[in-house]
């Protein structure tokens, strides 16, 4: 077949299917569009999970009628400068709106404040009609019906209404986090009303868009992020480590303004929270990186969903540094979810009642039975027994043995008693008290002076024989064993070549390295606490991570892991009894350590209860 030149709208449908993927692509760049016109209120709906209509309204700027035709043109843009490292904007190649009319019926409705009137364009699957008068207000108007209905093989690739529906929620709520001062809508026959009320541009304002995405428990859950390194500022919230999620849909990253799914930040944020997190829980947060645009590329995929660091290196040393260092200098804190699940439990009704042996045959579900008639063998206000009362014959006294189906056995008592003195009122301002008891020899209940804490002294005794072991691994070079004879390990010359560019790193871990020839490295130690271990497969673990972060994390979270089962094994088992001294002192050291409030698998140790929910379960509030 010949060479020849595509005609224009096989070459718009071609972008279209980079660009618009499904119904949330079109929301997307319609929004950014709004967005970028500079306004204040955006309203979005759809029908049909967006394949049948979509429509964008904002109070923007607006289009000038003799700017229409060039809208909705290839390449045309008013975002870009004439240099393509200076973006500053959402959008910039001026692709979306002759993509989407290629393949959807598209129309705009357009008016400047400035204008007389509004005027108004149309595409249908890739022709487009002349512009015209229309009545508007001031902004625009994009409304995109019957999506794909120009390449009807795209639709069998569509999911469900309800799937491209929630897709399309989601993509609303990200880009709303990045701009709290602006109204977002988002309605439709498909969906329930989505109303974000505006904020304001302030850290306060941020966070108040964040809570109304995200739910009223993340603010109260999240540690503040405010961190800057070499021109690079990050700023955001990330949840305290007992706070978690089962994926990581609930992570939100900005880069100067541009929501980005990043495989670096996720990386970043996942190794910040390596240490604090079991694998299968991924943390919440929501983080600002602002830099100059030079030094980041947002032109490397086709949606703009990734983006590409100058120095990837310092933006990933910078993510981590700032969420550890926040989560160590937050201190000690509880998920208030671990509150409110042990508030579920208390409330009458959360269990049911099952009869244990002292019930013997009795049963209390007549007593609550419905009649139609009154009887008293089946009134609610009769005696427990009077359903067997022809049975067996009264006896006298004061039914001892009818009083014996509330003797569930004897009451559950403190294995030990933290002193019979009040503690001290030093204590009680602590986070987390004085120790008053310990119970079912594992958990220690404190009190300060408006909550309850209850403490699982294992899972929190873990985490500081893990804090001490790994302080003390990695103060000093990582003890190293000699090998007898050197492991040669073959590799693609350019991973040999970085792992070379890390060896002074390596041996402070105790891997000992250098090359050995062309596309060759020799490891002639290894670090002691790994044993027996597979060098080939360490080495080249570690080659492909140099190769994607520029980072030595593997060994260093070998090592991490190794020390996390001695803290397991060596520390306070379950079942110790501990005296009120020794209570009191695992309080103060939990104080202390930073992460404590979870274990080394990411379990909480420690539950705290209000006394204000306190009395609300027994009705005093």
């Amino acid at each position: 077949m010949p060479i020849r030149q595509l005609s224009e709208t096989m070459i718009n449908q071609i972008a279209a299917g980079e660009v618009i993927e499904r119904p949330a692509s079109v929301v997307k760049e319609l929004v950014e569009n709004a967005l970028d016109a500079g306004a204040s209120r955006v309203e979005v709906v759809t029908a049909g999970g967006g394949l049948s209509l979509i429509r964008v309204t904002d109070d923007g700027s607006g289009i000038p009628e003799r700017e229409l035709a060039l809208a909705v043109a290839r390449h045309c843009t008013s975002k870009l400068s004439d240099d393509i490292h200076d973006i500053r904007s959402l959008g910039f190649r001026g692709e979306a709106l002759p993509s989407i009319g290629s393949v959807a019926r598209l129309s705009i409705r357009s008016r400047t404040a400035s204008g007389d009137a509004a005027a108004e364009i149309g595409i249908e699957g890739g022709r487009v009609s002349a512009v015209k008068p229309a009545a508007a207000n001031r902004g625009t108007t994009v409304e995109v019906r019957d999506l794909f209905f120009a390449t009807p093989a795209r639709l069998k690739f569509m999911k469900g209404e309800r799937a491209e529906s929630s897709a399309t929620s989601d993509i609303v709520k990200r880009i709303a986090i990045a701009f709290p001062a602006v109204r977002f809508t988002l309605a439709g026959s498909d969906r329930s009303t989505l109303e974000l009320p505006a904020t304001n541009d302030t850290t306060e304002g941020r966070l108040a868009r964040v809570a109304q995405v995200m739910g009223k428990d993340f603010p109260d859950n999240a540690i503040a992020i405010d961190a800057t390194r070499d021109g690079v500022h990050l700023a955001g919230h990330v949840s305290i480590p007992s706070y978690t999620r089962a994926n990581a849909l609930q992570q939100y990253a900005y880069v100067n303004g541009r929501p980005v799914r990043d495989k670096l930040i996720a990386g970043a944020i996942r190794g910040a929270f390596a240490d604090v997190l079991p694998r299968d829980r991924h943390a919440v947060t929501v983080l600002f990186l602002s830099l100059d645009p030079a030094i980041v590329d947002v032109n490397v995929h086709p949606a703009k969903a990734d983006v590409r660091f100058r120095d990837p290196g310092l933006v990933r040393g910078l993510i981590v540094g700032a969420i550890r260092e926040a989560l160590a200098g937050a201190g000690i804190r509880a998920a208030t979810s671990g509150a409110a699940g042990m508030m579920a439990a208390f409330r009458p009704g959360a269990s049911p009642y099952h009869p244990g042996p002292a019930n013997g045959d009795r049963s209390y579900e007549a007593a609550y039975r419905a009649s139609s008639d009154f009887d008293p063998a089946h009134s609610s206000q009769r005696p427990l027994d009077m359903a067997h009362s022809e049975a067996r014959p009264r006896s006298g006294g004061f039914a001892e043995n009818d009083q014996a189906a509330f003797d569930t056995g004897p009451l559950a008592s403190a294995d030990a008693r933290a002193g019979i003195a009040e503690p001290a009122e030093a204590l009680l301002g602590m986070v987390l008290g004085a120790a008053r008891a310990q119970v079912h020899e594992n958990y220690i209940v404190a009190q300060t002076r408006d909550s309850l804490v209850i403490v699982d002294q294992h899972a929190a005794h873990e985490r500081l024989v893990y804090e001490a072991l790994k302080n003390a691994l990695h103060a000093r070079a990582v003890p190293s064993q000699m090998l007898l004879l050197p492991e040669i390990v073959d590799l693609p010359e350019e991973d040999a070549e970085r792992l070379a560019m890390h060896s002074e790193t390596l041996a402070k871990f105790g891997l000992g390295i250098e090359r050995f020839g062309p596309g060759a490295v020799a490891v002639r130690e290894t670090p002691s606490m790994l044993g027996e271990t597979n060098v080939q497969q360490l080495v080249r673990d570690l080659a492909d991570e140099i190769a994607d972060n520029d980072t030595v994390d593997t060994l260093k979270e070998r090592l991490d892991r190794i020390a996390a089962t001695m803290a397991c094994h060596g520390s306070v088992r379950s079942g110790r009894l501990l005296k009120a001294e020794e209570m009191n002192a695992l309080l103060r050291q939990m104080e202390a350590t930073p992460g404590s409030g979870t274990c080394n698998h990411g379990r909480p140790t420690y539950i705290e209860l209000k006394l204000a929910d306190i009395e609300r379960l027994f009705g005093r509030r």
